[in-house]
């Protein structure tokens, strides 16, 4: 894998573990440099994302969402000489609780686009309106969603 490969992937990595690690400013810090699609909240900027996990997140009392996002199948399209690269991956949330034995509670699609800014590979456009499946979301969200792909 070229080093530009690993460096996107890493993003999208880390913005996995941040969120499960209920690092909500550190995830959103990921997309300084983006325009976030979500849908019915429209275009967002980081700040605008990181309020809007604040408003729908189920945080729990040890800090996290008790979730794992599995990042997978990413396809990635770099052109190199241009600094920039799409990206299409899924995505799969597990859960558990105290009260909510392991599960995949949703799966979908990560559409992205990256370019290298000052050097550095940087979000520029997340589309979060790939969500295909979905199950109990009660103990992670706190508002309805509906699934089916847009696009």
């Amino acid at each position: 894998m070229s080093t530009s490969a690993t460096e996107i992937c890493n993003l999208l990595y880390r913005y996995a573990e941040a969120i499960d690690e209920g690092r909500l400013e550190d995830a959103a810090a990921l997309f300084r440099h983006a325009r976030i699609e979500t849908g019915a909240a429209g275009p967002l900027d980081a700040d605008g994302l990181l309020a809007l996990w604040r408003k729908i997140l189920v945080i729990h009392p040890c800090g996290t969402p008790r979730t794992r996002h599995l990042v997978t199948n990413p396809i990635l399209d770099i052109d190199e000489a241009a600094g920039t690269a799409r990206v299409r991956s899924c995505f799969t949330v597990m859960q558990a609780t105290d009260d909510l034995p392991l599960q995949v509670i949703a799966s979908g699609r990560y559409h992205d686009r990256f370019a290298r800014i000052d050097g550095e590979w940087c979000f520029v456009e997340r589309d979060y309106r790939q969500l295909d499946f979905t199950g109990d979301l009660s103990r992670h969200l706190r508002v309805p969603v509906r699934t089916g792909s847009r696009r």
